[in-house]
């Protein structure tokens, strides 16, 4: 077991959640509280959600040098 300690790990761990629950709430599934939507908007994300989710996506990509 690996335990995340890197701020910037963190908030890529954090972002790769918020992308999860965004493509999630795409497929019509509710959360209680703020949507992840609104949160990466607050964020300062622009866009629709499909957008934001492509953003996301390429992110993740980069990070995990890997194609999804």
């Amino acid at each position: 077991m690996s335990v995340i300690t890197n701020p910037v790990h963190i908030a890529q761990m954090r972002l790769l959640t918020l992308r999860q629950a965004l493509k999630l709430e795409m497929m019509g599934m509710k959360r209680r509280g703020q949507s992840a939507y609104a949160i990466l908007k607050a964020e300062g994300y622009k866009g629709t959600r499909q957008q934001i989710f492509d953003q996301l996506s390429e992110l993740r990509t980069q990070w995990l040098g890997e194609s999804v």
